[in-house]
Parts: C-alpha cells; structure tokens; sequence
C-alpha cells in the first residue's frame, strides 16, 4: 500500500507530500482545486507518459515519490524477474527534467519506463471516469470476467498455445507463398541449370585453354623462332655451348694459380649446364610444336560457349559459373524440400490448433461457469445501492480462436423492471453506469491482491441514502485494500477514515495548489460545506455530524 507520496514542482503543485491511511482515504475540494492534478502525478509515477510543459517551474526538473509497504503482498518474486532488488518497503521515483528527458527508479536502481509500468500494475489500480466509460467495451467486459473467475493462469496458457498456434500459421502460409513463387520460377531455373551443368565447366580451364589456343593460332611463328634460338645455343657453327665449354676449358688451365680462377670455372660450367638444359628444353618445345587447326577449332569452340554464358548471366569468370550454377541447384531442390516442409508444418500446424481449441475450450468453460454467481451478486449489490429492477445479464457466443480465446461475452443491462436487457452504451445512464462500475470493482476487490486501488469520482450520479451505500460498500472495501476516494459527496467524505483537503492558495506571482490531512473538527467543517455551500447552516453542521457519526 502506498505510505508516502512526494509530489515537487508539477503542474499547480509546488511542493506536496501525504501518508495515506492504509484503509480508506477521501480527497475533497472545488472543482480545479488539483485533485486531478495529484491523480497525473501519480500516474507519471505508474509509467504514464511525460510533458515537460506541466512543470510548475519550467527551470527546475519535477520530482514523483511513493513509498510502497509491499511486505504482504508477495511479490518477491516478481521483482526478481525484473532483476530489482526486492524491499518491503519499495521506494518508486519518477523524474521530469526541463528539457523533457524522464528517468524512473525502484529502490534507486534505474528502470525503463516499461518496467516501471508493470511494476505500478502491481501495485496500484486508478479507476477514472474514463475507466467507467469502459465498462461498455467488450474487452475490458471480458477481462472482467477473467479477474472474477480468476483465469490468469488459464488466460496465459491459452495465450502460449495461441501465439505458438499463430507463429506456425504464419510459417505454414510463408511455405505456401514459398512454393507457388519457387514453382513459377522452377523451369526456368531447370533450363539455366541444365545448360550449365551440360557445359561441365572446370575451375581454371577459361585460362588454360585461351593461352593453348593462342600459342596453336601462332604455331609456325613459334616453331621458327625455337629452332632459331635453338641454332645459337647449340647447333650453329659458332654457337654459345661450344664458346662457354672452350672458355671453361681455357679457365682450367689457370685454376692452379688461384682459388678465384677455380671459382670463375665451376660458375662457367653452371652456366653451361642451365645452357645445355634450355637448349634441350627448347629442342623439345620446337619438336612438340605442330599446327593442329582441329584442335584450335575445338578450344575455340569451347571458349566460345564459355564466353556466351558469361555474358548471358553477366559475370566474368568460370569460378562466377560455377557458384550460378551451386546456387540454381539449391533453389531447384528447395522447390522439393519445400513440399516436405509443408507437409511438416501442416501437422505441427493440425496439433497446435488441436492444442489451442483444448485450451480455449478449457477457458470458454471457467468463464462461463461463473455468469450465473457474477450476475446474482451483481443483482444483489444494485439491490442495495437502490436499483431494485435492475438485471445484468451475459451474452455469450464463441467466435473463432482469437488472442483472448473463443468467447466473445457482451453484458447487457437493464434498470427497470420489464425492460428487456441492453448494451450498456444503450441502457445505463451516468449514475447506473457508475453504480454498476463500482458493483464490479468491489465484486473484483475480492479476487485480487492489489495493494492500492484509487477512485476518481466514482459516486457521479447518485446522492442522498445511496451514496450512503456507496461509501459503507467503500468502508468494507477498505478492510482488504487500501482505498483513496475523489469525491464531491458529504455522504462518502463522511465516510473515510482518513480525509484530505485539496486547495488552491493565490500567491502575489500565482497560484499553488496544496492538500492537508483534516482534523474532526475541519472535517465537520468540510462536510457542512460540501452539504450547503460556502456558509454553512446550523443545520448543515449538524448533518455533517451526524453523517460522520453515522461512519464512525
């Protein structure tokens, strides 16, 4: 339950701190006076989105604490989940700076603003005129539902079931696209595979073959110059084996007047020896050399196909083929892998269906199990609160498997004896439709373990011995969750056990709005004021007397 709550520099709110009781507190004051104000604030504390034009001194940064006694509520647990340390009494704090940048912290350790969101759902429950209005919306109707029944464990394997249902779903229609696209492209990509495979291309031949084919196009050429270098290595009169083995020869004869003659000879005969093999090499390369106009033709025929499929796939080289032609193979065997994929998918596809229908079915009959108890307290709450006509009534009918499960429910309501039930849009005025809310919410009170729940305004629309109810209903409310009322009626302000008082103060430069808890005798005060205006009769006095000795 929230402890404390420090409010700096927001909106018309300068400086504000209260420690609400832990049952049943109610906030009063003139319309304007900034009890809505204090609601935002503590909204920005539960995650709410930030403005920075709200501060109430647009140099300074705006400042939200609350103080929340969570040691019975176990939620240890979850804030292990959320990887935060977990305190007893946990300190949430929310900052706005000028510049518009908003930091959130628990226990002084920084939190996104997505984790300060659910962390305030666990904590605290704000129920606005707003949340009244969507009393008429079928969601929210379902989740209403939910919470009474008490489907959270339920709801959440049926959402598991759902989403792995949804996911494969998705899988099986991209396999289908998948294959209709692959088998529109299949023969294509047959034909471009079956010409490439038919050339058996080899890595490297482009190369190999453009220089055999050139050195045949120039075969005499070739041949002549071998045989004439040939003539001066070694087979002319005067040729250069002969001249080097003379002049080795001479050298020897000088090797036994110095190491360096010795020296000069062997590098002459290793000249001579490389000779000798250059000239043998040659003479075989000449030999070798013939015109092959036969062969020439096919090399160049080879070259010619290479180059077609180069340039009808746009890439340069054989090895560029060669990896077209690895990755047409792929997508060709893919168009057949894909029919075993499907075919896969489908039955895991059949079983997640089979799984979420179990678990819609399993849900569709919690919730249904209790309209007939939901209605009947619904019935008897109204009763009290002077609705002695009215009926609530569920209508239900199953749709198809959806994120929240098969049931679409629909409360239809009627406040008058002999009419037929409605939609709540059609049937419930103001007044009804907050009764109705605040039958719901105590009804719900009782199947949750929300530490705080905050009311805003939800006695519009009734007064005299109804409001009364309301407030008795609010008490009782009260003894399991902490309770902060925003009321205009004596009747409820009558009843808590804790009262406030928010206030506007004019200062030379503007206006601030404040809040302070009330004594019994300023409650008297307040009271009598709410009942007959800015000055009170004798009779207002003791009205509002007797009202708080009546809650007491």
């Amino acid at each position: 339950m929230l402890v404390d709550l420090k409010i700096k520099n927001y909106a018309l709110i300068e400086q504000l701190e209260m420690q609400p009781s832990p049952l049943l507190n109610i906030i009063t004051g003139e319309t304007g006076a900034g009890k809505s104000i204090m609601l935002g604030a503590i909204g920005l504390l539960l995650g709410n989105r930030a403005d920075s034009k709200l501060l109430f001194n647009q140099n300074e940064k705006c400042v939200i604490e609350g103080s929340f006694n969570i040691s019975e509520y176990n939620l240890a647990a979850f804030f292990e989940e959320e990887d935060l340390d977990f305190e007893p009494v946990s300190l949430l704090r929310r900052e706005i700076s000028p510049s518009g940048k908003s930091r959130a912290f628990v226990n002084d350790t920084p939190v996104t603003l997505d984790q300060l969101r659910r962390i305030g759902d666990q904590l605290m429950d704000i129920h606005s005129q707003h949340d009244t209005l969507l009393l008429g919306d079928q969601g929210y109707q379902l989740n209403i539902v939910d919470l009474y029944a008490q489907n959270e464990e339920l709801r959440t394997r049926y959402g598991v079931s759902y989403r792995t249902y949804k996911k494969l779903e998705r899988e099986y229609k991209d396999l289908e696209s998948q294959l209709a696209q692959s088998q529109k492209e299949l023969d294509y990509n047959t034909f471009l595979l079956n010409e490439l495979s038919e050339a058996n291309l080899q890595a490297e031949e482009q190369e190999s073959h453009e220089v055999e084919l050139k050195q045949l196009e120039h075969a005499e050429e070739i041949k002549l110059k071998l045989s004439q270098a040939l003539q001066y290595i070694s087979e002319s009169e005067y040729n250069a084996a002969s001249a080097l083995k003379d002049a080795s020869h001479l050298l020897g004869q000088v090797t036994e007047y110095g190491e360096s003659f010795q020296t000069l000879k062997e590098r002459l005969d290793s000249c001579l020896i490389e000779l000798n093999d250059i000239g043998g090499e040659l003479e075989d390369a000449e030999r070798k050399t013939e015109a092959d106009p036969q062969r020439a033709e096919q090399l160049q025929e080879r070259l010619d196909l290479i180059y077609t499929l180069q340039r009808k796939h746009q890439v340069r080289t054989v090895e560029e083929l060669l990896a077209l032609q690895a990755e047409l193979e792929i997508k060709v065997s893919s168009v057949h892998n894909l029919d075993a994929a499907i075919e896969k998918t489908k039955k895991a596809l059949t079983a997640a269906l089979q799984e979420v229908e179990a678990r819609a079915e399993e849900l569709s009959k919690s919730r249904t199990g209790i309209f007939t108890t939901f209605q009947d307290e619904l019935h008897s709450l109204l009763f009290e609160l002077g609705m002695p006509n009215a009926r609530v009534v569920f209508e239900h009918k199953i749709s198809a498997p959806a994120p929240t499960g098969i049931d679409v429910v629909n409360i239809l309501f009627s406040a008058n004896k002999g009419a037929s039930p409605q939609t709540l849009s059609k049937a419930a005025s103001g007044g009804e439709f907050s009764r109705l809310m605040l039958c719901v919410k105590y009804l719900l009170a009782d199947k949750t373990a929300l530490p705080t729940i905050i009311f805003d305004e939800i006695d519009t629309g009734i007064s005299g011995e109804i409001a009364v109810k309301v407030g008795r209903m609010m008490q009782q409310m009260s003894q399991k969750h902490q309770l902060i009322c925003i009321s205009h009626l004596p009747q409820m302000a009558a009843q808590g056990d804790t009262h406030y008082f928010v206030y506007k103060e004019d200062r030379a430069d503007r206006t601030i709005s404040r809040v302070r808890q009330l004594s019994h005798e300023e409650r008297v005060v307040e009271i009598a004021q709410m009942i007959a205006g800015a000055n009170p009769s004798e009779n207002a006095f003791q009205s509002a007397k007797e009202l708080l000795a009546l809650s007491a």
